[in-house]
């Protein structure tokens, strides 16, 4: 497991400073060839834009190219391939391989078949740790991220982006706000693990009376294809949105972000206030998967401890 990313439980506040710090140094243009010849293998069975073409322009920028499984209907999966036996396969082609796949827990069981160092890119509702990772760059890089007033808003349930970022943060002197609708309020295992380490939490189902307090503001989509009801997407969809007007009672150095896409949560008359930072979110992730991959194939190790606790050892400890 110390070889594989899975989760945002893995990340002590050292493994993250690692990754950061290293992201910050890495120079794009002196990075070429860093790692000629390598291959990273490319296996999404959901559909994706920003992290599936960051995680191959990051392997480009390193020198190496990227192999894809492509569309699940052109793939052995559509003839009832195993996820045990795809990623088995996969592995003998590739140095590192990175899944992003709909059902929950789908990473950590297929890490367990592999030898390369293996990344979760999202499992279903579960988590998405890279993309934490690049929230956290930009939070660094624009506010820091000690001392910071955190609110999260929109689908708390069913955002994996929600449930790493959250776990993450834990390790920084942060207090977050959850502002959601009953029906999306944050699984009560995430929630537990938030009290477990001692976090500051508050929820809150309106954004107005929090947002002056606020030094950042992580809003999510309501996302249809997580929902197992269409009327209970119905029921909450655009009750959570924000524009330009909205932001007037924010602080100066407020910034709004968002894992996108976006449907309509964010108005786009925010894209020209100086708190956007969604755009420049989604191109830390090269940077960020950059360093990821870099660590990883390089063989210094993503964590910061030489000894890497591995999943299990993490939920031993908690």
């Amino acid at each position: 497991m110390g070889r594989h990313l899975i989760s945002a439980k893995q990340l002590s506040r050292a493994d993250i400073e690692r990754v950061l710090g290293h992201a910050a140094a890495l120079d794009r243009e002196s990075a070429l060839d860093r790692h000629a010849g390598a291959l990273l293998g490319l296996c999404f069975f959901e559909p994706s834009t920003r992290t599936r073409l960051s995680f191959e322009a990051a392997i480009k920028r390193l020198g190496g190219d990227a192999i894809d499984m492509g569309a699940i209907e052109a793939s052995s999966v559509s003839k009832g391939e195993t996820l045990a036996d795809t990623v088995r396969v996969l592995a003998g082609y590739a140095d590192a391989l990175v899944l992003r796949h709909p059902s929950q827990g789908a990473a950590r069981m297929a890490s367990e078949f592999v030898s390369v160092p293996l990344i979760n890119a999202g499992d279903g509702a579960g988590q998405h740790p890279t993309q934490t990772l690049l929230d956290l760059y930009t939070m660094r890089e624009a506010v820091g991220l000690d001392g910071l007033s955190v609110g999260i808003m929109g689908d708390l349930k069913y955002g994996r982006t929600v449930h790493s970022l959250s776990l993450a943060l834990t390790n920084f002197d942060t207090s977050q706000h959850l502002i959601s609708p009953e029906s999306l309020r944050l699984p009560d295992g995430v929630r537990y693990d938030l009290d477990a380490a001692g976090t500051s939490v508050t929820e809150h189902t309106d954004l107005e009376p929090v947002l002056p307090d606020l030094d950042v503001l992580y809003v999510t989509r309501i996302q249809r294809e997580r929902f197992p009801d269409e009327s209970e997407y119905r029921a909450v969809a655009g009750e959570y949105r924000i524009d330009a007007t909205t932001l007037d009672d924010a602080r100066e150095e407020l910034i709004v972000m968002h894992p996108l896409p976006r449907v309509d949560e964010i108005a786009p008359d925010v894209d020209e206030t100086p708190h956007a930072k969604y755009f420049e979110q989604a191109e830390n992730g090269v940077t960020i998967r950059m360093a990821l991959l870099d660590l990883a194939l390089s063989g210094a190790g993503i964590f910061a401890d030489e000894e890497a606790r591995s999943l299990d050892e993490w939920e031993e400890n908690t």
